[in-house]
């Protein structure tokens, strides 16, 4: 049976989506099969992130209220072992948490992952997507807007009683957390207390890259620990506070 892990947040414009996209195509690439669940209705931009935007013939809300099969609302991404079921821009009363949950219900069998994209704040759009799972990761960037607002999320994930809530910390820059100019990765795991999955630190290489499939993209390598952590229920709170030690030597 699959593990479902809803990807959520405080506030929009974490790197949520990006999180979603390049955690899935990491997990695909080491021979897991995941389904990526666009749950966020009116901003959706998942098949954007996995490169499928012109492939679209069938969203879920075709699937259903049985306009297609589910199977036909599946569309095969770049990468192999990933597939993605999109979003689209208008909202419809039949899409509740039942009807999402019988869809994921039918799915668990087909995938070792599925991961649920969920819209950002804590309206009806939130309760449906973590109704549906059985794990979250909740996306946090090292700001104190986003912490409070995290705090607010993590408070209702609790009523919830997931078998497993973790962070991840997104956009973190190791210059500005050696300096104290942001709160480092333990200090948002004490703030939070909740566990850190793993640290993604801002990259050129992700912000550029045109999709998570794309050709040779590089920017794969910075949802490793995060992809190794999901596998192994492992935390990864990785610290870069320590003095930089060169071009070729780690730091401790």
């Amino acid at each position: 049976m699959a593990r479902r892990i809803v990807i959520t947040s405080g506030k929009g414009g974490v790197g949520k989506t990006t999180v979603t996209a390049f955690l899935g195509a990491y997990l695909a690439s080491k021979g897991k099969r995941v389904v990526l669940l666009d749950l966020d209705f009116g901003l959706n931009n998942l098949d954007v992130s996995v490169g499928v935007e012109d492939k679209v013939i069938y969203d879920i809300i075709d699937a259903v209220e049985g306009r297609c099969r589910v199977k036909q609302a599946i569309i095969d991404c770049a990468q192999k072992n990933l597939f993605v079921i999109p979003s689209c821009h208008t909202f419809s009363l039949g899409i509740n948490a039942q009807s999402v949950k019988l869809l994921i219900e039918g799915l668990s069998s087909s995938f070792d992952f599925i991961l649920i994209d969920c819209p950002a704040g804590i309206d009806s759009g939130f309760t449906r997507s973590i109704s549906c799972a059985n794990e979250a990761i909740v996306v946090v960037n090292p700001t104190l807007q986003s912490l409070r607002d995290a705090d607010k999320v993590l408070t209702i994930l609790k009523s919830y009683e997931l078998d497993a809530v973790n962070l991840v910390v997104n956009r973190a820059r190791r210059d500005l957390m050696r300096k104290g100019l942001t709160v480092n990765s333990k200090e948002i795991e004490n703030i939070l207390k909740t566990p850190i999955l793993s640290t993604v630190y801002e990259s050129d290489e992700i912000l550029l890259s045109k999709n998570c499939c794309a050709t040779k993209s590089r920017a794969l390598k910075y949802f490793k620990k995060l992809a190794e952590s999901v596998i192994n229920n492992a935390q990864n709170a990785r610290d870069y506070t320590s003095v930089y030690g060169g071009l070729f030597k780690e730091k401790k």
